[in-house]
């Protein structure tokens, strides 16, 4: 039997130091290199040529699209400049607008102002008038006969009134309808003081008679039984506020309204304060507080 025995450490020495390797390794360093360098150097010139071509392309893209661009930016210039200036016009309008607002505040003031002294000026003027309404017109009417009505109407209330304290006395028309049996007398006396006396005492007798004022009064057998009204004349402004004021009385909010020398006034009750009605806001806002 042959027994395979181990190498003594001497013989591994010996075997290791002159017996070649079983295998050869060699590094092939410089044949790689150059592959490398062959591969990147392609590279590179396909990316250069990429770039170039894409670069072209890029080109080519912007020569295309460069005029519209340029129109863009040319209507983009346009455009600032309108803005710019469509700003500064309107900031001069603004400016414009403002003046205008503050030239009309001042004429409306002013307008109120020349209102109001017309206003004056006409109530002045109508200051010893008063006006007869709702009374019957007769057939070929003269002045004497309207004389004669408010001679009539004096000696009912038993106020001595002549034909030398009567300055003026005419019927208005009624532009509507001439059509009407009746329409209003105006009376200008010769004072403010007789016309007052004159309202106070038909005042006291329409209170104190059953009886009213009436055609009879004047005269008028033929329309005895017509009922007439006898106030101070007033401006067109004056009637107005007079008409919306009564409103005012026919709530039954307000106990009392008269005029006084054309002007209007209105009063709750006998303990509250006399309200002087100016305007037309004034009759609103007081009918809101109702």
């Amino acid at each position: 039997m042959t027994h395979n025995k181990s190498l003594s450490e001497s013989n591994l020495f010996e075997q290791n130091e002159h017996t070649p390797p079983n295998f050869l390794y060699q590094r092939n360093k410089r044949p790689r290199e150059h592959d490398c360098e062959s591969e990147l150097k392609e590279f590179k010139e396909e990316m250069k040529a990429m770039i170039s071509s894409l670069m072209a392309t890029q080109r080519d893209d912007i020569k295309k699209i460069y005029p519209t661009l340029l129109e863009i930016k040319n209507t983009n210039d346009e455009i600032k400049s309108s803005v710019t200036y469509l700003t500064a016009q309107n900031k001069e309008l603004e400016k414009e607008i403002e003046q205008l607002e503050i030239q009309n505040r001042k004429d409306k003031s002013y307008i109120c102002l020349l209102e109001n002294r017309v206003e004056n000026l006409q109530r002045e003027s109508l200051r010893s008038h008063i006006e007869i309404k709702n009374v019957p017109k007769i057939t070929r009417e003269s002045r004497e006969d309207l004389l004669n009505m408010i001679t009539k109407l004096s000696n009912t209330i038993k106020y001595d009134i002549k034909e030398k304290d009567i300055k003026d006395i005419y019927r208005v028309r009624d532009q509507k309808d001439n059509t009407r049996t009746v329409s209003t007398l105006v009376v200008e006396l010769a004072s403010t003081m007789q016309k007052t006396d004159l309202l106070k005492l038909i005042k006291t007798y329409n209170i104190k008679n059953k009886e009213k004022l009436c055609g009879k009064h004047l005269e008028l057998i033929q329309y005895e039984k017509t009922p007439i009204y006898v106030s101070e004349k007033l401006t067109a402004l004056g009637a107005r506020l007079y008409f919306l004021a009564r409103d005012l009385t026919k709530s039954k909010a307000y106990k009392f309204c008269w005029t006084s020398f054309g002007k209007v006034y209105v009063r709750k009750d006998e303990a509250s304060p006399i309200i002087l009605i100016k305007n037309e806001s004034q009759v609103n806002s007081l009918m809101q507080q109702i």
